[in-house]
């Protein structure tokens, strides 16, 4: 049976375990601000699921409550006829007005379906719902003890249960106003067995007793029943707050470089990104399918992980790879569980060894720049110091002509040697190039003589052939120089 909307009840977004956050240090600002903008937009919806609940809303708890009111109603007439039909006209119940009798408790029937009816339709406030209920109960009770002869027949006792049941829904104010609509028709009907025929006076004692009664049931209730609420409304925020976390749980493993998948104690699926589901195959790895079916080597491992490691992440006696479902790269796993139940889900990490040894080769590069820059600051000191003494050298009167080219010799080496080491500096500290337009064949014809006399060959030991005397080039010369 389809129940009616319920106003101001938050709908919480429906969708994963949370994963380790050491692993997450790689996925920089975007990630964090991405990860920060839904954890706004969870706080939002954490004060929004607060805020929105009233303080009595249609939840499942009231409509659990109103349809065993809605059965009690259907049963207690049956029985009332029923037990008509075995005891007969001389039950007692019947002496004083047999037909009207009858008559209660089919429409208390008819009722009781109308409501059971009516609960399809859109209720905009529990308020009502209740109301008409105890407006129902009040009317077709006080007609079945005015046809049995008044509250001495004992039927007054019929009111208890629904009052109980109707406070529950309500506030206070609506609480003794359910409870006023029973007494009252206790009372009425009291009265109006009064004026067919002679009555005890205790009859009216009896009419007050279970009138205030009901008062007493009502005010006892309510307070249980508001305890029942607020816990009602505390579970239902909760909800929203884990399926929100779910959610953000479930972008942040989405968005993850690192392949991560969920496995539960029974080896199936729990959770699994799309760079894990890329590796293990997309067509076998999905929620709820089993390890072993996707990946038979991984469940080994994990099995071996269980069995020998007691919980550690290592695996010592295992080789801790497989090979990936496009056969094109080797993939390490790491285990780790989730909890401390036994045998506890496990998270699972899977690394590509060729990142790793991609990554030691980067760290390798990065060392051996900052030894080349080590050296070269170290070697400048003396270069500059023979730079030096070669320009004094040169000076000199009595240098003979060839004594002056090896001066020249010494301050041209000296300056390249100068800028080598500028530019292994330049390049540890991974500044910008200076790009100049260069005519290609004047810079190549100053580099050939300059490393003929650098190596001391003849000009004609290394020619220079092929270029057209038009090309000219932007690029850093000293980078070129590098180059060549």
């Amino acid at each position: 049976m389809r129940r009616p909307a319920r106003a101001g009840e938050p709908r919480p977004v429906a969708t994963a375990p949370p994963c380790d956050a050491n692993r997450v240090t790689g996925e920089g600002k975007m990630l964090q601000s991405r990860q920060g903008q839904t954890a706004r937009h969870l706080h939002l919806s954490r004060t929004l699921a607060t805020r929105a609940a009233p303080s009595v809303t249609p939840s499942d708890l009231a409509w659990r409550v109103i349809g065993l009111l809605s059965l009690y109603r259907l049963l207690v007439p049956l029985l009332l006829l029923a037990m008509q039909s075995l005891a007969g006209p001389d039950w007692g119940l019947l002496a004083a007005r047999p037909k009207l009798f009858v008559s209660a408790c089919i429409a208390y029937f008819t009722a009781a379906v109308l409501l059971v009816i009516a609960r399809r339709l859109k209720w905009s406030s529990l308020r009502i719902v209740a109301l008409v209920n105890a407006s129902v109960d009040a009317i077709a009770v006080g007609l079945i003890l005015y046809a049995s002869g008044g509250i001495a027949s004992g039927l007054g006792i019929l009111l208890m249960l629904p009052v109980f049941a109707l406070t529950m829904l309500a506030d206070r104010r609506d609480a003794l106003l359910i409870a006023a609509v029973a007494a009252l028709g206790v009372l009425a009907q009291q009265v109006f067995t009064g004026l067919a025929g002679a009555t005890p006076a205790a009859d009216y004692t009896t009419a007050g007793f279970v009138g205030a009664l009901v008062f007493v049931v009502a005010l006892a209730t309510w307070p249980v029943a508001n305890r029942l609420r607020e816990s009602e409304a505390l579970v239902r925020r909760q909800e929203i707050d884990l399926a929100n976390m779910a959610q953000l749980s479930q972008y942040i493993v989405q968005h993850l470089r690192e392949s991560i998948l969920v496995v539960d104690a029974q080896d199936r699926i729990r959770l699994i990104n799309e760079s894990a589901a890329q590796i293990l195959g997309d067509e076998n790895a999905y929620p709820d399918a089993l390890i072993g079916e996707v990946s038979p080597r991984l469940l080994f491992l994990l099995e071996s992980w269980r069995q020998g490691s007691g919980g550690n992440e290592a695996l010592p006696a295992v080789d801790p790879t497989f090979v990936a479902a496009d056969g094109g790269r080797v993939m390490r796993a790491h285990f780790a569980p989730l909890g401390s139940s036994s045998p506890a889900p496990v998270l699972i990490f899977l690394e590509d060894t060729g990142l790793i040894a991609e990554q030691v080769q980067q760290s390798k590069l990065a060392a051996l720049g900052r030894l080349s820059a080590s050296i070269a600051h170290e070697i400048r000191n003396p270069v500059g110091a023979m730079s030096h003494a070669g320009q004094l050298l040169a000076e000199s009167p009595h240098l003979t002509e060839e004594e002056r080219r090896l001066t020249q010799i010494i301050r041209t080496n000296a300056d390249r040697v100068s800028g080598i080491i500028d530019n292994v500096q330049r390049l540890s500290r991974r500044e910008r190039a200076r790009l100049e337009l260069l005519s290609l064949p004047a810079w190549t014809e100053e580099f050939h003589a300059e490393f003929c006399e650098t190596m001391q060959w003849p000009r004609a030991r290394l020619m220079v052939s092929g270029t057209p005397s038009d090309v000219e080039v932007r690029v850093d010369p000293d980078q070129l120089r590098q180059i060549v």
